[in-house]
């Protein structure tokens, strides 16, 4: 985290530890505020991979399941998958000067940079930890857009629509979702004019909303234990079957063409005193039953998490957390059809 913004965060009452934010001091507060509020929350939890150079889009079309081909004005749900077409890690991917910015949790940056960095090879690239370049903050809640058009000016309209304001970049996520990214001086003077009104608030609660807009986040327990089809990527539109040939694209194609994904990526809520992690196994009562994704302290108590489920399975009311007897899950709607 820059040393400057993290001092302005403390001095806004942010409890920091391990470069993540997480609270400002009334965590139950900000997740309630997180469901029917307005809340400002720091993305130094997520890593930024720069990949520049007159060869970066025909190098990143050959490694990655998205065509990116787009638009400076447009984002993209992206992911790195294995040979196996197992995906190794999810990302946010947007233009910048120099190339493309892709945006992931802390933990797989350096794994991820390093196997980029491994099939350059002759191509003109140049990969590089982006992370210390800009700040990220994300906006989210009913309040969210007037503030930001108020603040910044006009807004993309459409979802992974991407606006610019000067040196401020806004990416609109969802209906009422924002990313900020902006230099470090511009930074702690658009946090504080926002957070007068809206709420600071810590990761869990930024965590828990793109739960609730069912975004799967690959994360060390969860590598290569899912194709993109499985997390529901191609729904989400992070998969291109018309840009050709990337590492894992024929087993991911060959997936589609089928029309056998027979496991499912779904949104449930579990009442339980402890938090499930990533990577944790569900149970049918019989045998194993899906795994969980992604999952966060809800409003009210309990967890919501996203799990990858058998799709047969997931028609029962028999789906428990680690053991057949343990906690079941209610299962939510997502808010995009598969």
């Amino acid at each position: 985290m820059n040393p400057i913004w993290q001092d302005h965060l403390i001095k806004a009452g942010a409890q920091i530890e391990n470069g993540r934010v997480v609270h400002f001091g009334h965590p139950e507060q900000e997740l309630q505020t997180a469901q029917s509020g307005t809340v400002i929350a720091d993305l130094s939890h997520l890593g930024i991979i720069g990949v520049g150079g007159e060869d970066s889009q025909t190098f990143l079309q050959g490694q990655t399941t998205n065509d990116v081909r787009l638009a400076a004005d447009r984002a993209q749900h992206n992911s790195l998958c294995t040979p196996k077409g197992r995906m190794l890690a999810t990302f946010l991917l947007w233009r910048d000067e120099d190339g493309y910015l892709l945006q992931l949790p802390a933990e797989l940056q350096a794994g991820i940079q390093k196997r980029l960095t491994m099939y350059v090879l002759r191509s003109k690239v140049k990969i590089r930890d982006a992370g210390a370049e800009t700040v990220r903050f994300g906006m989210a809640g009913a309040d969210a857009e007037s503030l930001l058009q108020t603040l910044l000016g006009p807004l993309p309209q459409e979802a992974l629509g991407v606006a610019r304001h000067g040196g401020t970049t806004v990416v609109r996520l969802g209906p009422a979702r924002f990313e900020i990214v902006a230099t470090s001086e511009q930074a702690p003077g658009l946090w504080d004019e926002l957070s007068n009104t809206a709420t600071p608030a810590g990761s869990a609660c930024w965590e828990w909303l793109e739960i609730q807009a069912g975004i799967p986040v690959i994360l060390p327990a969860t590598q290569e234990q899912f194709t993109p089809q499985m997390a529901n990527f191609e729904a989400l539109g992070g998969v291109s079957f018309t840009k050709g040939c990337y590492t894992g694209q024929e087993i991911v194609a060959r997936t589609q063409h089928l029309g056998k994904v027979k496991r499912r990526l779904y949104l449930a809520h579990i009442d339980a005193d402890s938090a499930p992690q990533p990577g944790d196994e569900l149970s049918d009562g019989n045998q194993a039953a899906g795994m969980v994704v992604n999952a966060q302290p809800a409003p009210g108590g309990g967890f919501d998490l996203l799990a990858v489920i058998p799709t047969e399975a997931a028609e029962s009311d028999g789906i428990r957390w680690l053991f057949p007897d343990g906690p079941a899950l209610r299962f939510l709607a997502l808010p995009y059809p598969v």
